[in-house]
């Protein structure tokens, strides 16, 4: 079975905030994504050239690869609002209607 979403998340080192960020998205991605995503984890300690070429400049940072078009969620991963609009997985015209609703 082809998987419709490629992720790439880079973090720096197994830090506690690190595999906080890899806990995160599998949770969000199990969630939304089950069995439709591939998801690369890119230490850029030990591949700096990776996050060279991508111009990585905080960690944790996502990316949407596929489906396009490419897409960067920065920082924290615990705002799964956040993380799914980012991500194009959630309309945005649903997120404000939520927040109107307040």
């Amino acid at each position: 079975m082809m998987k419709n979403h490629l992720l790439k998340l880079y973090i720096t080192g197994h830090t506690p905030r690190s595999e906080r960020a890899i806990s995160q998205l599998r949770q969000i991605c199990e969630t939304e994504l089950a069995g439709q995503y591939e998801l690369v984890i890119i230490d850029i300690l030990e591949r700096p050239q990776l996050a060279e070429d991508e111009k990585i400049l905080a960690t944790p940072t996502l990316i949407k690869v596929l489906p396009p078009p490419l897409r960067r969620v920065i920082g924290d991963l615990s705002d799964v609002d956040k993380v799914l609009l980012g991500l194009d997985l959630v309309p945005p015209v649903k997120t404000h209607l939520a927040k109107e609703e307040d």
